[in-house]
């Protein structure tokens, strides 16, 4: 008798446990994983735009950069500069705002690898902050913008 009681509240132990457990995960996953998804957002939108910015501030800089360090396959050097400065100023926007964000992450994503290959002298750590940002970006892929963005708004509207 006693063994069975000992073993019915430790049964209970644990089914309290897993319960609790269960609603803590149901708690974050509707609060803290917006937030965390538009955190992921933002982070990986700002390294991008910010480069974007330094593009445009010093175009002849950007020009040159493009023309003798960068070698970007196929395309000729102002083309990919142009190419290149839209892409880190137009699309970190549709991260940030949710809209577009699988296509948004999957460009920037493209754009990521393009960048480490185009540019031999980036370096270990530059080589890391592409592997960070490549990363976040496949999150964003693959996991979707989450519920604080213009995409969930719209899906929710739809349906």
């Amino acid at each position: 008798m006693e063994m069975t009681v000992t073993s019915t509240r430790a049964l209970n132990a644990g089914q309290l446990i897993l319960t609790t457990a269960r609603r803590l995960i149901t708690i974050a996953e509707q609060y803290a994983a917006p937030f965390l998804d538009l955190i992921i957002r933002i982070w990986v939108a700002k390294a991008f735009f910010v480069s974007g910015l330094t593009k445009i501030q010093s175009w002849d800089s950007t020009l040159a950069l493009f023309e003798n360090e960068y070698q970007v396959p196929l395309l000729p050097p102002e083309l990919a500069a142009y190419m290149g400065t839209f892409t880190e100023l137009f699309f970190p926007v549709l991260l940030v705002l949710g809209l577009g964000t699988r296509f948004a992450a999957g460009v920037l994503f493209v754009f990521n690898i393009i960048a480490v290959i185009s540019y031999p002298d980036l370096g270990e750590v530059g080589l890391k902050d592409h592997q960070y940002w490549g990363l976040l970006l496949l999150i964003a892929m693959l996991h979707g913008p989450g519920k604080i963005s213009i995409d969930h708004f719209i899906r929710r509207r739809w349906n």
